[in-house]
């Protein structure tokens, strides 16, 4: 009766800026979804969806499935690795599975047993010719 039918919603979405810590000695499995960081020092087994960074320390350890923004990886980890921008593998990192991800940095000593594809590079080929395809095009 009394309401303002042309009030516009003002409720501003914030952001989450909590991190997310799992402790070493500490297992967890399952999935797990958050606006926020996440740091692994313990071990989690299952899938792990957030906007924000991932962080596996040096005891670290990821089972499953990881979509994140950016990842910095000391510890291990197994599975499918989605980073939307860059994977940075430190020097004492074990990384298996698949990975995809928009970058990735990778310090002497990391170890990388992982299928690695790198969006973006796709696109920055497409569009340019090889030397072959030239050729080809000129002898025809």
């Amino acid at each position: 009766m009394f309401s303002n039918k042309n009030k516009k919603d003002n409720t501003v979405e914030r952001k989450s800026t909590s991190r997310n810590v799992i402790g070493r000695g500490t297992k967890i499995t399952g999935d797990f979804v958050s606006e926020g960081d996440f740091r692994i020092d313990g071990t989690l087994e299952g899938t792990l969806k957030t906007n924000g960074r991932v962080i596996i320390g040096q005891e670290g350890f990821i089972n499953g499935t990881v979509e994140c923004n950016n990842a910095d990886v000391e510890g291990r980890f197994s599975g499918e690795f989605n980073v939307s921008n860059t994977l940075t593998a430190k020097s004492t990192a074990n990384i298996t599975g698949n990975v995809n991800v928009g970058q990735i940095s990778t310090e002497p000593g990391a170890a990388f047993n992982a299928t690695c594809n790198m969006k973006g590079a796709i696109k920055e080929l497409g569009g340019k010719e090889t030397n072959a395809q030239k050729d080809k095009q000129k002898s025809a």
